[in-house]
């Protein structure tokens, strides 16, 4: 078990005064059966009143307003997290009663579908059923399917941006955590196994000193359901370990962006994003 204490700042700069901006914030970690939080907090300049709700999805989230003039928004969401490891098993299930057992849910039923960030391109659909006919067990065909995404498509920052899907990044076979996550779960669904986006942070050291800030990352992987919800990381070829820090689940990425919001003005507005990770014990 680590404890990490984390640090996300996103600013946004406007060239001049906006009216008004609405907001609401997915930063902040909650409390799970793999993680507890410690302590966990959101500051806002302008300062101004936050609502705090949990969403459809389980997901924490700040809702704010700042309803006065200005000319940048900042929001810093501090939080000290043990995490403990949530090693990968693989339940003695079969095809068959996977799909019997994921529509009794709502939660597994929601999971199947594609949306638009998550639909396959064909090639990616053929792979998971080649993959698929291999394994008598469902969670298994799910953990080389999503390992065979991630050997396929190399990590590139800036090779794709916030708004590409799933096809998109597999033409170019190149692509950041997002990208990974979403091609894996269209090819998951594609073959009937449920599976969910999941975003939080990832410490990059898995040999990190106690007491010594570094750079971190926002970060998505992606779990399945095969009688209960596995997780895998596909951008690292590696199961969900105790760096591993989640903040949200959902279809994909559109459930649960750490910001999202819209302002009143005629200005376009730069942002500036900065994650602090710290390992504590």
């Amino acid at each position: 078990m680590k404890r990490l204490r984390i640090e996300h700042s996103t600013g946004f700069d406007y060239p001049g005064n906006v009216g008004a901006s609405y907001n609401e914030a997915r930063m902040l970690p909650t409390t799970s059966d793999s993680q507890f939080v410690l302590s966990s907090q959101l500051d806002i300049e302008p300062s101004t009143a936050v609502n705090y709700y949990v969403d459809y999805f389980g997901t924490r989230v700040a809702a704010f307003d700042v309803l006065a003039a200005h000319s940048e928004l900042q929001i810093t969401a501090r939080s000290l997290v043990e995490v403990r490891a949530r090693p990968l098993t693989h339940p003695d299930t079969t095809w068959e009663a996977l799909a019997r057992d994921a529509q009794r849910s709502i939660g597994t039923v929601e999971m199947l579908g594609q949306t638009a960030r998550t639909a396959p391109h064909e090639e990616v659909a053929a792979m998971a059923a080649s993959i698929a006919a291999q394994h008598e067990n469902p969670s298994q065909a799910a953990l080389a399917i999503a390992t065979a995404v991630g050997e396929a498509v190399e990590y590139v920052p800036g090779s794709t941006e916030v708004h590409s899907t799933a096809a998109d990044a597999w033409s170019e076979r190149k692509g950041v955590c997002q990208d990974m996550a979403h091609i894996a779960l269209g090819a998951l669904r594609s073959v009937g196994i449920p599976a969910r986006y999941v975003s939080g942070y990832l410490h990059p050291n898995p040999n990190a000193e106690v007491g010594v800030p570094v750079v971190g990352e926002s970060h998505a992987w992606i779990e399945w359901y095969a009688g209960s919800w596995h997780g895998f990381d596909p951008t690292n070829d590696a199961e969900i370990g105790d760096r591993h820090v989640t903040v949200g689940r959902g279809r994909d990425y559109n459930d649960v962006p750490p910001l999202r919001g819209v302002y009143a003005g005629p200005f376009k507005s730069k942002l500036a994003v900065q994650v602090t990770i710290t390992r504590e014990a």
